[in-house]
């Protein structure tokens, strides 16, 4: 049997409710908001992230040199007295060289310094310390080197500094790039003195200073020395033109 018209027409309103209701349900959702970034790590800036790291100081009164020899000093007959000869004054840094025109003293950084021969006698030894000029120009020397025995690290001076031979004066040596100069430094046997006076003690090094330089150079040289300042184990002589001779 067929519905009536009234009946078909409010069903049809139903369905139309429904589908309102639908929409309005929908439109009372919370509507979503801007996306939001999520913030990154903040820059950093590639100096703040290197680390800076400084160069070490180095010692403006050292220079590495040439390695010396090793010959070990004590190698001469009877010892003799045990007095160390020279009277001049504990050498410091040299002796002021006389004017010399158009050429200016030889410096630390021009020079190679190197123990040479070595000889024994009468309970010393004489050691050869040689100058020779690797600068690209002529330079002068004159007067006396300063020299010590010293040990440890960083090396230390181990006893009295050389005092200066009155065997012969100074006199200017020029050297032009390439020649060498040499002084002859006497090491007397340790052995010579009382240990209680000596206070003996094993050395590793020489250091030497070229004339009238402040800058020294140490040269791996095995020898004993006295702590006691008071004992003079050290004379050195005037630089002289050639490789010489001990």
């Amino acid at each position: 049997m067929a519905g009536s018209p009234s009946r078909g027409l409010r069903l049809v309103g139903a369905v139309a409710v429904g589908a309102v209701a639908v929409i309005a349900a929908a439109g009372c959702g919370s509507s979503p908001g801007p996306a939001t970034t999520p913030a990154g790590p903040a820059a950093t800036s590639p100096e703040a992230a290197t680390p800076t790291t400084s160069a070490p100081a180095q010692s403006p009164t050292e220079s590495p040199g040439a390695v010396g020899s090793p010959t070990a000093p004590g190698t001469g007959t009877a010892p003799g007295t045990g007095t160390a000869p020279g009277t001049g004054a504990a050498p410091g840094t040299g002796t002021t060289s006389p004017a010399a025109p158009g050429l200016a003293g030889c410096t630390t950084q021009g020079l190679q310094v190197r123990a040479g021969t070595g000889s024994g006698a009468a309970g010393s030894l004489y050691q050869l310390i040689e100058f020779t000029n690797v600068s690209s120009a002529s330079c002068t020397l004159y007067g006396y080197p300063g020299a010590s025995l010293a040990a440890g690290s960083p090396p230390a001076q181990v006893g009295a500094a050389a005092q200066r031979s009155t065997a012969a004066g100074p006199t200017v040596v020029t050297l032009a790039p390439g020649q060498t100069a040499n002084a002859v430094l006497r090491i007397v046997q340790a052995l010579n003195y009382p240990q209680a006076t000596c206070s003996p003690a094993a050395t590793t090094y020489l250091r030497i200073y070229p004339p009238g330089e402040t800058r020294s150079v140490l040269l791996s040289y095995k020898a004993t020395g006295c702590t006691s300042e008071s004992v003079k184990l050290l004379t050195i002589g005037v630089v002289q033109a050639g490789a010489g001779q001990s």
